[in-house]
C-alpha cells in the first residue's frame, strides 16, 4: 500500500473548530478612574461562566527608556497618550486568541514603571473584556470587537477615583497624582477618551451602578455563547458524517488480540469481578498499552561499561515522553504509566460534557513545562465515545506547540466513530487502544476502577 502524499493528506484532513474559536471580544473605554474595571467585573459576575475573562491595557504600556523612567518617577512622563501603549503587540495577542490560540500577555508594574519577566497566559476564553481608556481608540482592535462600550463618570469621581487607586494600590504620593491628572490626564480625555464617546455602541453611565445596562450587556453575551455552542454542536455532527465515510487510518493500533490479553479483558468484562482484581488486571493492560504507545520511540547507539568490565553496545532513548491525562478517566491509567515511566511528568485537563447540549467544555488545564520539546506526549483516557472531548484536548496540546505526529492518544476502549472523528481531523496523531467498539458505551471504566 502507497503512503499518502503531503498534498492528499491535507485534503483528507477535516477541519475542526473549537468552542473558543472567533473569540467575542468586547472592548470597553472611558477615563481613567470611570469604572472601567469595576463595570466589566460587574458583567462578568452577572454572567456567572468560567470562559469570560477580563484583559487590561494597562498590560500593554510600552517599557521605558532610562531617561523615561526617570521622568515616570517625577510624575512627568505622559502615560495617558496612545503613544505609551504598545499597540503592535495588543493587537498581536487579540488575533492570536480571536483565532483560538494561546495568547503569554506582558505585566507591567506601575511601581518599577516596567514589565517584569513573569508573563499572563489566556487560553479557550469564549468571550474576552479589554478595558482601558484606549480600547475604542486604534482601528485594528476596533476590526475585532464585537461590542464596543464606553463607561461614563463625572470628572471629579474620576479624579477621587484615580487618587485612591494610585495611593493605595502603586504606591504614588497625592501630590504626583494631582500633577499628573492636570498635566495629562485630563488634557488627553479631551483629545483622545471622549472622541471613543462617539463610535461606541452602548454608553453607561454611572458603572456599576447601572444594572439595567449591565443586564443588557449580559444578555447579548448569554446570546453569543448560546449561538456559538449551536454552531460547535453542529460542528460536530458534520465530523460524525465525515467519520462514517471515512476509510480505516493506519495510525490506529489496536493491541493484538494474544490469549493473556483477552483473557485479561474476560476477567475487566466481568461484572462479578472485584473491584480489587480489576484495579490489578487493568494496570497490567495500561502498562502494555503505554509500551506500545512509546514502541515506536527512536534511539541512538551507546555505549556503556558493565559490572564486569564489559564494553556493551545498546541503545539509548532520544526525547522524553511526558503525558496529559483527561480527567477523570485517564487519571486511572497513570499507575500503569508510571511503571512503564516512573519519572514521566504529567499534566492534566477536564473537559465536561454538558448535560443538555452534549458539548464538550474546557475546565481546567495543567501541562508539563516545556511540552512542545518532547519526542511523545501520550493523552490517556480510559474510554473514547463520541470523540469530542478527545479532539479538544488534541486541539488543546497542538495549540500549547505541540506537534500532531508526536501525540499519542491512549484509551482502554474506543468507538469506532469516535477514533475516525479524530482521525479525520488530526490525521498525524497515533491512536493506541485495547479494545475497539462498534456501539456507543456508556463511560463505565473508571466508575469500576475508582468505585465511584
Amino acid at each position: 500500500m502507497e503512503e499518502a502524499t503531503d498534498d492528499q493528506k491535507s485534503q483528507q484532513k477535516a477541519h475542526y473548530s473549537p468552542p473558543w474559536f472567533n473569540t467575542s471580544i468586547i472592548g470597553i473605554a472611558g477615563s481613567s478612574g470611570s469604572g472601567k474595571t469595576s463595570l466589566a467585573l460587574a458583567i462578568v459576575a452577572s454572567m456567572n461562566l468560567p470562559w469570560v475573562v477580563i484583559m487590561s491595557m494597562d498590560s500593554f504600556y510600552n517599557p521605558l527608556t532610562p531617561e523615561q523612567s526617570k521622568k515616570a518617577f517625577n510624575c512627568e512622563f505622559d502615560f495617558d497618550a496612545p503613544a505609551a501603549i504598545d499597540f503592535d503587540l495588543l493587537v498581536e495577542k487579540l488575533r492570536a486568541i480571536k483565532e483560538g490560540k494561546k495568547a503569554d500577555l506582558p505585566i507591567y508594574s506601575f511601581e518599577k514603571h516596567q514589565r517584569v519577566t513573569e508573563v499572563h497566559t489566556i487560553y479557550s476564553p469564549h468571550v474576552l473584556i479589554l478595558e482601558g481608556i484606549f480600547a475604542l481608540h486604534d482601528q485594528r482592535v476596533l476590526d475585532l470587537l464585537d461590542l464596543k462600550i464606553f463607561a461614563e463618570a463625572d470628572a471629579d469621581l474620576c479624579l477621587s477615583r484615580r487618587l485612591l487607586r494610585d495611593v493605595k494600590d502603586r504606591g504614588r504620593d497625592i501630590g504626583g497624582c494631582i500633577k499628573q491628572w492636570f498635566s495629562f490626564v485630563k488634557p488627553n480625555f479631551h483629545r483622545y477618551v471622549e472622541p471613543q464617546r462617539n463610535i461606541a455602541d452602548i454608553i453607561i453611565p454611572r458603572g456599576i451602578e447601572n444594572t439595567v445596562a449591565i443586564g443588557m450587556v449580559a444578555d447579548r453575551i448569554r446570546k453569543i455563547l448560546k449561538l456559538k455552542s449551536r454552531l460547535h454542536q453542529v460542528e460536530l455532527k458534520r465530523l460524525g458524517r465525515v467519520a462514517e465515510a471515512a476509510p480505516p487510518s493506519p495510525n490506529l493500533i489496536e493491541l493484538p488480540q494474544t490469549r493473556q490479553i483477552v483473557g485479561m479483558n474476560t476477567l475487566l468484562l466481568d461484572p462479578s469481578l472485584p473491584r480489587e482484581d480489576f484495579i490489578f488486571y487493568f494496570d497490567r493492560l495500561t502498562a502494555l498499552l503505554v509500551e506500545r504507545a512509546i514502541a515506536c520511540m527512536e534511539f541512538k547507539p551507546t555505549q556503556i561499561l558493565t559490572a564486569q568490565n564489559n564494553h556493551y553496545i545498546g541503545l539509548k532513548q532520544t526525547g522524553e515522553v511526558s503525558a496529559v491525562t483527561i480527567l477523570r478517566g485517564g487519571s486511572v491509567l497513570e499507575i500503569g504509566l508510571k511503571r512503564v515511566i516512573p519519572d514521566c511528568r504529567i499534566g492534566r485537563v477536564l473537559i465536561q460534557t454538558h448535560r443538555t447540549t452534549g458539548e464538550p467544555e474546557l475546565h481546567y488545564l495543567r501541562l508539563a513545562p516545556n511540552l512542545p520539546a518532547d519526542a511523545r506526549v501520550l493523552l490517556l483516557d480510559s474510554q473514547m465515545t463520541s470523540g469530542a472531548a478527545a479532539l479538544m484536548a488534541v486541539r488543546v496540546l497542538v495549540d500549547h506547540g505541540v506537534d500532531e505526529e508526536r501525540i499519542v492518544f491512549v484509551a482502554y476502549l474506543a468507538g469506532r466513530k469516535g477514533v475516525n472523528r479524530l482521525l479525520s481531523v488530526f490525521p498525524d496523531i497515533m491512536v493506541v487502544v485495547c479494545r475497539l467498539v462498534d456501539d456507543y458505551e456508556e463511560r463505565w471504566v473508571e466508575q469500576k476502577y475508582l468505585g465511584c
